[in-house]
């Protein structure tokens, strides 16, 4: 009913309109060069009304026709954008199912209808890399780390391919670019120590160092490289901050105040080492000047005076006054050492050697050096550097394992996992 109400309206409004301009009184005349017209009010009236009529209708078609051919744009668009989805779908697929071929294909086909995307670059570069194209994948991966919006992902694969390649200047390289595009990811931070540790850099593994321990490995393995002395102590005094007692720390500390003539700080500083961590390079560095052999013994119990009941300083002095022919003394801190659990292959081989040197004239002292040998033979094993992650022996410690490359994981002690952290706490005297 309403309808009805508002047409009458309106057609009542136009009569009304029609009949207003049909009584107009009066005419209008227009004259333009050559022509000459005349009309009445009511006839021009209604000639201009017409006109905007046909105008107004004229501009509908128009807009019309080009609403219709934008929307046949955006169909066309919409239509090559679901099928350069599905090619992407396709894509995936055949990289699930390793068909090399076919995610090239479909690859290629999601760039040409959707243009170079996160998706069809990243499709792109899985594709040629499981082909073997690594020209191809390398492209699409460069292409993508050239993109504001995705540059980690593209720098992700280039590093990947980089690593595998073992090419450890480009990749530590690209993870540092990593870094700037997305800081802060975990797995890239632990991705880069292990690059600068492959590298040897290991002042930005020590940057990049997760605790104490790998703080104080590789603030040595720092010193070792450092461009002069004094940066090499700075480093140094870093690694026995971190960890107090650092065997490497100590001794590369304490050769480096020898060179400086500081021979008296160099001896306090074995010293201390061997109170937190008795170790038997700590003993041979602080003994190496000293050439007469009751003065090494003097030496040796001033070194070990903060860790007299530990069976290393029973150890060394047994060893110590053996040289020095001190027999009794020797003997005395021998059995102190097995009797303090040191049961390995070291003790009673030194034991075989003073059975020898004391009674070895006698039948007496050649069967107790027989045994001595026996006992040897099924002894535990004498200690070494050992990675305490993947349990390789080294020759010589590193700040970080060269087989797993874990930072600070090369420890003193034997296959049984007896580090010099536990030496050093038990027995404490």
């Amino acid at each position: 009913m309403r309808h009805v109400l508002k047409a009458a309206f309106w057609g009542g409004l136009i009569l009304a309109i029609c009949l207003l301009i049909a009584n107009l009184p009066g005419q209008i005349a227009i004259d333009a060069g050559p022509w000459s017209v005349e009309a009445r009010n009511s006839v021009a009236l209604t000639v201009v009304v017409l006109g905007f009529l046909a105008l107004y209708l004229l501009l509908r078609l128009i807009a019309t026709v080009v609403g219709m051919s934008r929307f046949h744009s955006l169909w066309r668009g919409g239509r090559r954008r679901r099928a350069g989805e599905l090619a992407v779908t396709r894509g995936l697929v055949a990289l699930a199912a390793g068909e090399k071929a076919d995610a090239r294909r479909e690859a290629a086909r999601a760039r040409a209808l959707l243009g170079d995307t996160p998706q069809t670059l990243l499709l792109t570069a899985e594709a040629g890399r499981l082909s073997g194209r690594d020209d191809e994948a390398a492209a699409a991966l460069r292409a993508l780390a050239a993109r504001k919006d995705a540059a980690f992902l593209g720098l992700r694969g280039l590093l990947a391919a980089a690593v595998a390649r073992q090419d450890w200047v480009e990749a530590a390289a690209l993870a540092r670019q990593a870094e700037a595009a997305h800081p802060g990811a975990a797995w890239l931070r632990g991705e880069r120590a292990q690059l600068a540790i492959r590298a040897g850099d290991w002042g930005e593994a020590l940057s990049l160092a997760a605790h104490d321990r790998q703080r104080a490995a590789l603030a040595a393995g720092a010193a070792r490289t450092a461009a002069s002395p004094d940066q090499a102590e700075r480093l140094l005094r870093q690694a026995l901050k971190a960890e107090p007692g650092f065997t490497p720390a100590v001794l590369d500390h304490a050769r480096l105040l020898r060179a400086k003539g500081r021979e008296k700080k160099a001896l306090a500083t074995l010293t201390d080492g061997w109170t937190r961590a008795p170790h038997p390079d700590i003993a041979d560095l602080a003994l190496e000047p000293v050439t007469d052999k009751v003065r090494r013994v003097q030496v040796g119990q001033s070194l070990t005076a903060g860790q007299k009941d530990h069976p290393e300083t029973h150890l060394l002095l047994a060893r110590l006054s053996l040289d020095a022919g001190m027999l009794a003394e020797a003997r005395r801190h021998l059995d102190a050492a097995l009797a303090g659990g040191l049961d390995q292959r070291r003790v009673w081989l030194l034991r075989a050697e003073l059975e020898e040197e004391d009674r070895g004239g006698t039948e007496e002292g050649r069967t107790a050096q027989r045994d001595a040998l026996r006992r040897a033979a099924t002894a535990n094993a004498d200690p070494e550097w050992r990675c305490t992650e993947c349990h390789a022996p080294q020759p010589a410690w590193r700040a970080a394992c060269p087989v797993c490359l874990a930072p600070g994981s090369i420890r003193w002690g034997t296959a049984s996992g007896h580090t010099e952290a536990v030496a050093a706490l038990s027995h404490a005297g």
